[in-house]
């Protein structure tokens, strides 16, 4: 009878673990496999980590030492319920079961083997079963998350080992294609959007390929290279993302890019970066590796990529809208809901009428940018007007959405940064509907994220109408924005997540309304 509940206890303490297990590694994914991130993330947020109902099995241990048979049936209801009852938190983007995934499970797995052995070892010769049952009872109720950080720590040589053995493979396949030319786009914002409309660009002429979603990563081109690139592409369009010095230059040194567009810089991953100037000089190792026959685009209306102190001498165009002397320049523009319309004019003279679906002066800059590329490559400017005009917004970026009541949806969800939140805010106000935002506010900023957001919200209490923060902790500084400009209280309302935001928006859209989402946080940061 005894082993019988035994392996029952041990069956629902299985149960019960992996859903932990699975939530870590969740986590873990998300912090993108980084100790450091991972730890710093454990560490603020110890109740998720460490809920207290997963200390009530414990509870079952003490009458081990009165009755083992009424500890351990205790013991299954306790694990039978809280697995019954475990709560489904919503999620914005799920667990990737990847062969990566696959071999941190089985890591883990094998450490629990090992405090199972344990348990078992120090209790040979002894009829109770205390020790084992405890050590097990405790690795999974305290440490399911430390379990999957040791296990992320002693992957990672071999991890290491397998990511460089796919990069060399993918610098093989790079070298294979002589006449390949790569096209890298890098910038605290508007990479995505602009890697789409230069692919739309570029494919009139050309066969194209360009990174999919957002494979901005040293692995994510890589894993782009081994698996899609062909020998019929011409060019190969690589976004490029950063979170820490050298990021670029690595991804540089496998695609050997020919052009390099910067997009805009602002201060964003400030946490890992530290300043500005870290950042500057990363965003440039995309203009630094370029050959001498290389060539650079660079917004020149943007004041952060023009204080920096470019030092390789290559062919480099500029684009934008104010600034002075400009390769391609935007003028005549206007907006709508139905998108902008401009006319761009060549340093030689010719012009074209551009007409897009894509809202918000960013998104100028960032047609600028496939236009000035695809002239250079000698792609008449009318047909670039066509190719553009088919252009539809990405996803989550200031993406137009009509829904069949009084809503408008502006959904600016993917990302938030301080110069494309502004940005994002402006488009709202030109809209002459009702205008409502809904955000909870800008993360990863460092000492400087109270600031950022504080001043966030003191611009939107400027435009909105009404405002909708999501999360009571996470949206303390747009709050005191808010305060400081003295926004009606009863114009704002702080939402204990999305859905209630959405719950909200709902009920105060009586008339036209348009509705900015302006970022929207990863499972890590839910309260």
């Amino acid at each position: 009878m005894m082993t019988l509940l035994m392996m029952l206890y041990i069956a629902i303490w299985a149960v019960y673990t992996s859903h932990l297990v699975k939530r870590s590694t969740h986590m873990l994914q998300q912090n993108s496999y980084r100790h450091e991130r991972y730890w710093r993330w454990i560490r603020f947020n110890t109740s998720k980590a460490f809920p207290g109902k997963n200390f009530l099995p414990l509870i079952a241990l003490i009458l081990l030492f009165f009755n083992e048979y009424v500890a351990i049936l205790l013991g299954i209801i306790i694990y039978g319920i809280l697995t019954y009852f475990k709560e489904k938190e919503p999620e914005k983007k799920k667990l990737v079961i990847t062969a990566r995934v696959k071999r941190l499970f089985v890591t883990i797995a094998v450490l629990y083997v090992i405090t199972v052995g344990i348990g078992v070892f120090f209790s040979m010769g002894e009829e109770s079963t205390l020790v084992p049952l405890f050590i097990l009872t405790i690795a999974s109720t305290v440490l399911a998350y430390i379990y999957t950080l040791a296990a992320n720590v002693i992957n990672w040589p071999m991890e290491g080992q397998i990511n460089q053995y796919y990069y060399n493979d993918a610098e093989k396949i790079i070298s294979s294609m002589p006449h390949l030319e790569v096209v890298g786009i890098t910038g605290s914002y508007g990479k995505t959007s602009t890697k789409h409309i230069v692919e739309k660009v570029l494919t009139s002429e050309f066969n194209v390929l360009m990174t999919p979603e957002s494979y901005n990563t040293k692995m994510g081109v890589t894993k782009t290279i081994r698996t899609m690139l062909k020998p019929y592409h011409d060019i190969f369009i690589a976004e490029m993302g950063a979170k820490q010095e050298n990021d670029i230059e690595e991804i540089c040194q496998l695609v050997h890019q020919k052009y390099g567009i910067i997009t805009a810089i602002g201060e964003q991953h400030l946490e890992t970066f530290k300043t500005l100037e870290n950042i500057k000089k990363t965003k440039f190792e995309i203009v630094e590796t370029l050959p001498h026959d290389g060539t650079a685009f660079l917004n020149k209306d943007d004041e952060n990529i023009m204080s920096y102190n470019q030092q390789n001498q290559c062919r480099t165009i500029y684009y934008g809208i104010e600034a002075p002397e400009l390769h391609y320049r935007a003028m005549d523009i206007s907006y709508s809901t139905k998108g902008s319309t401009f006319t761009v004019l060549k340093y030689d003279g010719t012009s074209a009428q551009i007409e897009t679906k894509l809202l918000g002066k960013h998104n100028i800059y960032n047609i600028l940018a496939a236009v000035a590329i695809g002239s250079e490559k000698g792609i008449p400017l009318d047909k670039i007007a066509l190719a553009i005009k088919q252009v539809s917004p990405v996803e989550h970026r200031l993406e137009l959405k009509k829904t069949k009541g009084n809503i408008t949806i502006i959904d600016d969800s993917f990302n938030s940064n301080p110069v494309g939140s502004k940005m994002a805010l402006d488009v709202l106000g030109q809209m002459s509907e009702y205008k409502v935002l809904i955000t909870p506010g800008m993360i990863e900023l460092g000492e400087k994220e109270y600031e950022l957001n504080r001043n966030f919200a003191c611009h939107a209490a400027e435009v909105c109408d009404y405002i909708i923060l999501v999360g009571k902790k996470q949206t303390i500084p747009l709050q005191d924005g808010l305060q400081e400009k003295n926004f009606p209280e009863n114009k704002y309302y702080v939402a204990a997540d999305l859905q209630d935001a959405l719950r909200k928006m709902n009920e105060i859209a009586v008339q036209k309304t348009v509705v900015l989402l302006e970022n929207d946080l990863p499972d890590t940061f839910n309260e």
